[in-house]
Order: structure tokens, then sequence, then C-alpha cells
């Protein structure tokens, strides 16, 4: 992904390198021939060269520049057009308001771009701490590396639900499948094969390549990389990709707040533009006040208001340790109220612990946990030393002691790599005399038992007393075979013998009581989706206080319309033994009532529901393919962590909400006073420059609404845009400010009989007066300083813009600016008038909040634009910069920028 301003760094295409249709075409052992590679790999040395001479195996470099960032804070329409009426101004005389307008302009640009820039800064250094990594062969032993690190001649490891990390010509399969539909659009998995394909072929027909971007769907495979970075298949297309990313709900609800501002200065202006000529006013005059009308209507620093709260938001949330991979993902955290989750490492403790093997049919339990260690994959990492698929396999081997020596006695000649339809893994093993040829199957319970030829009442029921001990089991069986045997298939796993069951401990985590009641008080609905057992996932949510409504497994969803499935997601509370695919369809069916969804998981098969969900949200241990999936990764697997998160979300959007309702009403207000104003009086009510002075303070004091204090109600329950509420609140705040305008010109022309001067200078104090200090009444539903308190910062903010603006009017820049000194009876006046609009406030907002108000949900955001996009932040390296709001609330002040919606 490629923010707005980031500096895109292409990378050197050095040899060596191979094209993929080349290699496709090519033997096996002459293509590593011409990568001057073996079956071994590369030495770290080697490998070390390459890395120097081609560059990292990254699509994109990201950086944070400069003068992108000023670009955008010129790209509006009405700043642009105003500059230009300044300039005309200038040089027909007028030069002493031209000159004001252009520092204010310089300075709100200033203002806008300081805060952008920060935000970006802020954001591109917490997305440089998400890496992915894959398992290649240097010197000869595996070995986790970066993907960024791998060089073509590498030779990489592929299993179930890996992210390909490069473009690679295979040099070993079984039962290899890769989803290809981020290239092709194609649905259905490919088979891969290590045969060579004829010359010429179509990307979508080498078989015997794997392709960067693309997911293992099953089996495994062993290839080596043949492309890497921008010359791979994927790199060519995410160059092409551009700087637009789908857009969220909340860059949604800004783009649509920017359309209700531009109607509203669009009919002000043009009646006010109408009335000045008809007064036979200058036109240039007539011009630049009607332009300053529109640009004072807009919320001037809104994308600086924006920037700053997600930017503030992303540290806090980030010293909680939760990384938002793009900064509007934390006002669609604050979003969820429906959260699906898996169990291990969420509601446990994750460290999985090998507790006993429970031998069956007079085997012992050295036996049983040798069949296990037997059809356990792993990778030898060095001297005792290996990497296992998954973390039961890891603490079988960790804890089998003399029996995993015996384990190397033992020969594998094939086998059936683990999936999630089958739920079963097995091996084709000869004994350590080469006599006795036989297939042991290790899986989940269900799976097993069901291809056992016979299993006795004693077996079933020490089964079920496991599995109400809340403990997880693996069954294990075997099968003789024909010693000449040398490839197994899936439908060998028939007519088994049981030997055991190997035991394993994950334990409910202790701070998992506490998250789980701080998620209930956050209005948000557990779920837990799991692939264990009905029985453990029940009794670990009694031991957590997880009230369950019940649970249902996934061989009694699969039964189940769509009506039928939508009900039981509604009403359910444990989903065991789910497979992929039924864990995406139980997040559409509760988005399909409206309800905004998030999903945890960080497994393979995770992958497919954290697509599905509004807010996909991983952690920093999980599989390459759920970090990549995911909008929000967790430092931490806890759910009290992502209770935080959630927290931050909705105070951050909370707190812009503030903006701009304040903005929009007193803004509204002041221009609807000037525009009638302007009709009745025989000079225009406030200079031009004075009004973008006016609103340039007003943004300024606005600033420190992001680091505001949040009602505990407003954190109870998610909120989403409403133009429509909006609107509302426009049209009835603002008319009230222009009361109190109406009031304000009646004194100054009744009381004081001011001329120009005077009643602009009187005007300016007052509008700005009564806008800054309603902040506090408008900020919360409750009685202001009395029942909800305002942030240190907000208060002195304020009263330090408040003091700039009347000391404005008595600098020796008063008069440039058109301002002139304000008699001490005035000030008096001002203090009757700025109680009695606080008071009249506050008996309107209890009537205008009389009714509970009505949020939208939030809008499906996904499709295969998305997903190309992260896939690419999967491959770059450096600092990887997401889409920055800010150029987005560009548009809602008033800037021409748009955003594609994918």
């Amino acid at each position: 992904m490629i923010a707005g301003g980031a500096q895109r760094t292409q990378h050197k295409a050095g040899s060596p390198g191979l094209a993929i249709g080349d290699a496709a075409a090519s033997p096996v052992a002459e293509v590593l021939s011409r990568l001057g590679s073996s079956s071994s790999g590369l030495s770290a040395t080697e490998a070390a060269e390459r890395l120097e001479s081609v560059g990292p195996n990254a699509v994109r470099s990201y950086g944070v520049r400069v003068w992108a960032v000023l670009a955008r804070q010129l790209r509006s329409a009405l700043l642009l057009l105003l500059a230009v009426t300044a300039i005309a101004s200038f040089f027909l005389g007028n030069r002493s308001d031209a000159v004001v307008i252009g520092i204010i302009l310089v300075a709100s640009v200033g203002l806008g771009f300081v805060n952008e820039y920060r935000a970006e800064r802020a954001t591109a250094a917490l997305h440089s701490n998400v890496r992915h990594t894959t398992v290649v062969l240097r010197d000869g032993a595996a070995a986790r590396v970066d993907v960024t690190e791998l060089v073509p001649g590498d030779v990489v490891r592929l299993v179930l639900g890996d992210v390909v990390p490069a473009d690679i010509r295979l040099l070993d399969v079984v039962d290899l499948e890769c989803d290809e539909s981020v290239l092709t659009g194609e649905s259905e998995p490919a088979v891969k094969t290590t045969d060579a394909v004829p010359e010429g072929a179509a990307t979508a027909d080498l078989t015997d390549c794997a392709f960067m971007g693309t997911i293992v769907h099953g089996g495994t495979g062993t290839g080596v990389v043949v492309s890497t970075g921008v010359n791979a298949e994927f790199g060519r297309i995410a160059r092409g990709l551009g700087d637009r990313e789908p857009e969220t709900d909340f860059q949604r609800g800004l783009r649509s707040f920017s359309v209700l501002l531009l109607q509203v200065a669009l009919v002000l202006t043009s009646l006010i533009v109408l009335i000045n000529l008809l007064l036979d006013r200058p036109l240039i005059e007539s011009l630049l006040f009607a332009l300053a009308i529109a640009v004072g209507i807009t919320p001037q620093l809104l994308p600086a208001v924006v920037s700053t709260a997600l930017a503030s938001g992303s540290r806090r949330l980030a010293a909680q340790k939760v990384l938002v991979k793009r900064l509007v993902c934390i006002e669609d955290l604050g979003d969820v109220d429906f959260l699906i989750t898996d169990k291990t490492g969420t509601l446990t403790t994750g460290r999985i612990a090998f507790v006993e093997a429970v031998p069956l049919d007079g085997n012992s339990a050295e036996h049983t946990v040798l069949h296990g260690l037997l059809a356990t994959e792993t990778e030898t990492a060095g001297p005792g030393q290996r990497i296992a698929a998954n973390a039961m396999d890891t603490a079988l081997w960790e804890s089998a002691g003399e029996v995993g020596g015996q384990a190397d006695r033992y020969r594998r000649i094939d086998g059936v790599p683990f999936d999630h339809s089958r739920r079963m893994a097995s091996a084709l093993t000869a004994g350590p005399d080469g006599d006795a040829t036989f297939l042991v199957v290790k899986g989940a319970p269900e799976s097993v038992l069901a291809r056992c030829v016979e299993v006795s009442a004693d077996a079933r029921e020490r089964l079920a007393q496991l599995f109400d001990e809340g403990r997880r089991v693996v069954a294990v069986a075997t099968k003789n075979l024909d010693g000449s045997r040398t490839r197994v298939g899936a439908d060998d796993e028939h007519d088994l013998h049981l030997t055991g069951f190997l035991v394993f401990s994950d334990e409910p985590k202790e701070s998992a009581r506490h998250s789980l009641d701080r998620l209930a008080r956050l209005g948000i609905t557990v779920k837990v989706a799991t692939g264990d057992n009905a029985q453990v996932a029940e009794r670990v949510c009694a031991e957590l206080g997880l009230g369950s409504a019940g649970s249902v497994t996934g061989a009694e969803l699969g039964r189940l319309d769509d009506d039928q499935f939508a009900e039981i997601a509604q009403r359910a509370t444990v989903f065991a033994r789910v497979s992929p695919e039924q864990k995406a369809r139980l997040v559409r069916a509760l988005r399909g009532h409206g309800r905004a969804v998030g999903f945890l998981g960080d497994g393979v098969n995770d992958a497919l529901a954290l697509h599905a969900a509004d807010v996909g949200i991983s952690v920093d241990s999980g599989t390459d393919v759920a970090k990549d999936a995911a909008d929000v990764v967790l430092l931490e697997k806890d759910l009290g962590v992502l209770a935080d998160g959630v927290t931050e979300g909705r105070r951050t959007f909370a707190n812009t909400i503030k903006y701009v309702l304040m903005s929009t009403s007193s803004n509204f207000g002041n221009m609807f006073s000037a525009a009638a104003a302007s009709a009745v009086l025989t000079f225009l009510p406030m200079l031009p420059s004075q009004i973008l002075l006016n609103n340039l303070l007003y943004d300024s004091s606005q600033l420190a609404l992001p680091g505001d204090r949040v009602d505990p109600e407003e954190l109870r329950a998610p909120s989403h845009w409403d133009i429509g509420f909006i609107r509302r609140f426009m049209l009835f705040f603002g008319p009230l400010s222009s009361l109190f305008d109406f009031v304000t010109f009646g004194l100054m022309l009744g009381v004081f009989h001011a001329g120009p001067e005077l009643f602009r200078t009187g005007w300016f104090v007052e509008s700005l007066a009564t806008q800054i200090l309603i902040v506090f009444a408008i900020r919360t539903r409750r009685t202001p300083f009395i029942r909800s308190r305002p942030s240190r910062t907000l208060i002195v903010t304020v009263a330090v813009v408040l003091a700039v603006g009347i000391g404005v009017t008595y600098s020796p820049f008063a008069d440039d600016l058109g301002f002139t000194s304000l008699p001490l009876g005035f000030f008096a006046m001002l203090v009757v008038l700025i109680v009695g609009y606080l008071v009249l406030i506050e008996f309107a907002k209890r009537l205008f909040y009389a009714e509970p108000l009505h949020h939208p949900p939030p809008s499906p955001r996904r499709g295969r634009r998305r997903r190309l996009h992260r896939r690419a932040a999967h491959f770059g390296t450096g600092a990887r910069l997401p889409v920055v709001v800010a150029r987005v609330a560009n548009s809602a002040s008033g800037h021409a920028a748009s955003k594609g919606g994918g």
C-alpha cells in the first residue's frame, strides 16, 4: 500500500535471476544450474551477496515525503481561488487586505502540514513493526528468515497456509494446491506438480510454479526462488495498484460530510454574491467576502484534527500493544459490537503442553507417542532441533525424550499432509529393518475414530472423560500395508486400528475473565469459533464466566440452509470443529443482520473469516497469512488488549465527531449571520481577512479536542457516521448562534452607535468568544464541568486562543486588520451574552437529545482490490505507511482530493 506522499523505491534487477516462464519450461536440474543453486539451497554468504546485488524481496519501499504532504494541504479549490482573488485584489490597489489574507492562508496551510506530517511519521514508525517470515534452507539447514531477505536460488519450504514469498519453481510437492485468486481471480485452488510445462504457456497454466502472494491451500512443497520483488508476477501487478485503497466506513462518512458542506457553501456564497451585486458593491470586494464565507463554513483544520486524533490514538494503542495497519482502522475497531474469537491463546494460555499418552488395545504409552511422532512433519533446524508445523507437534517432540530418538530409526516414505476438511495427517513409514511398512494416522478424534475398524466402549468413555476435563486430544491409529508401497493418499485412511490418544493441556487464561467482563461492558457480544471439541470449549467458557447460549458443531452447521444458519449464528455461543469456510460464513451471517463483526484469529484456517469480517484482528505471533488478512495486529494475544483497542477506537471517533458538530453548527451560524447582515447593512459586516482570521483562531482552539476526555456512555456502544444527524445538529444549533449574533448587531448599532470598524471588531470578538466557549457545552450531553470535565489541555488552549483573539484587536496590526478599540461596556455586554448563550444551549441540548438517535450500521468494505493492497504490504520493506486519512479529510474541508472506492 502506498500513502499519499509515499516514495517508491524500485529495486535493482541484477542477476542471478530467471524469468518464471523459462523456469517453468525447463527441467529442475537445469533451473538449479542456471540459478547457481542446489536442492540444499544457498550458503548464508551466497545469500548475503545476492541480496546486495538484487535488493530486498519487496514490492515497494516507503518513506514520508515532505513535498507530497505540503501539496495535499494546497489541494483545495476554494483556497486556491481565494489566493488568486487576493492576488488580483493586491494589483487592483486593495493591498493591505490581500497581504493579511495571504498571511492567514500561509498560517492555515502550515498548521495543517505540521500536524499531518507528524501523523505520517508516527504511522510509518509503527508499521515497520510487522514482519513476515518463511522457512528457507541455508547452509543445508532449515531456518526462518524475513521474506524480504529471500534471493533467487534460495530453496524454500511451503506448508498449508503459507503466503508464497516469491515466484518459485517447484522441486518437490505432496498434494500441493495454491489459491491463486489474488492473481487470476479463479476461486478454485490450482493443483501443483513438478513436471515442466510447454514453453510459452500462460501464467495460469504454469502448474510447476508457485507465485508470490498466493496462498498454500493444501499439501506441502519445496521450491527454488526464481524471481523476487518487482520482478515477480505479483510485483508487476502491485506496481499498477496506484495510491488508492478501497474506502472504509469512516472514510465514506467523511466524504459524505464534505458533500454536505459544499452544498451549504454553494448556496450561501451564491446568495451573498447576488445580494452584493444588487447593492452595487465592488465586484472584487463582494467576491472576496463570498469566498471567505465559503472557506469559513468548512472546518478548515479538519484534516489536521482527524490526523492528530488518529495518530495520537495509534500511539496510545501501540503503547497498549495494538498495531493498526491503517489509521482509519482505529475508527472501525471502535464500531465492533460482535466479536468472534478462537479459543487457544485467547481464552487459554496458548502454552500447549503434552500431558500423557493413553494407550489402547494393549499398546504401551511409549508406543503411542512413537506413532504420533512418525506422523509429524518437521524440518531439521540443526543438531537436535526441529521446526514443527504446529504447537502440539512441538510439545510432543520436546517431551518425547528417548522415544524421539527411536523415531529417527524409522524412515518416512510418503505422507498425506493435514488439511481442514479431513482434520488428519498420515505417514507411510518403514520400520528400522526396512521390512515392515505401515500407515500412521493422527488427528481429531472424531475423524480418526470414524475410520477405525472397531472402537471399544472403554475407548469412547475415556475420550469423553478427557474432553470433560478440558483436555485437547489427538487420536493415533495405524494400518499395515504392503511392503512394496511407495505412495499413499487420503483414500488409504480407512480400516485403521486405534493405538491410543495423545493428551495435551491448555489452561484457561487468568486475565481472560476480566477481559470478557470489559468487553461485555463495551456492549460487545463474544462468540467462540474453534477447531477444538465442543465439550472442551464449553468447559473453558464456564470456567471464565462467559455465559453460553449453547454450542453447535461444524457437522451440524453443514446441514443447515442459509436462514437456519443465520438464526443459529445469532443464538449460539460456541461453534466447535468448524471449517475455515464455516467461520467465514458465520461472519457473513452476523453482518447480514446489520452487525459490525470483528474476528480474532491467528491461524491458517482463520484467513477467510479475517477477510470477511468488518475488522480482521490477528496477533504478531500468528501465521503470515493471518497477519496479511488482518486489519489490526495485537502484539499480545489477550482480549484485554483488544478491549483497550475498542475503547481507544470509540474515544477517537467521539472526539472527531465533537469537532465536526462544533464546527458545522458554529460556522453555519456565523456565516448565516454574515449573509443576513450583508443584506441589510450599508457595509460588509466583517472583512474577508477578519472572517479567515476568526476561522483560523477557532480551528486552532479545537486542535486540543483529540486528547479530550470522553463520557463513559459514549464508550458503551459503537457509533457510526450519520450525515442526517450532523445536518439536523447544524440546522438546530446554528440558528441559535445566529440569534445571539443578531442581538449583538442590535446592541452595536443601537447602544454603541458603531460605525463599520467598531461593528466589525465587536462582532469579531463576540462570534469568536461564543463559538470557542460553546465547545464545553457541545462536547458532552451532560452538564459541562459538573458532570463532564474537559481535559486540562482543552481548557488552556481555549483560554489562550480567546486571549489572542481579543488581544489582536489592540495589537499594532489592528489597523491593518480593520479593527478598532472596544469600549469597556462592550465586554460587560459580552459576558451577559455568553452566559445567556450557554444557558440556552443547555436547554436546547435536552430538547435535541430527548429522543434516541439512530446510527446506521457500517457497510461492507471487502474486495479483491483490497486483498491485493494488503498482500502488497506483505512484501513491503521499511515503513509500510497506509493511506493517510488526512488526505481523505481534505475533501471534507473543501479540498478537491478524491478517494477511489476500489
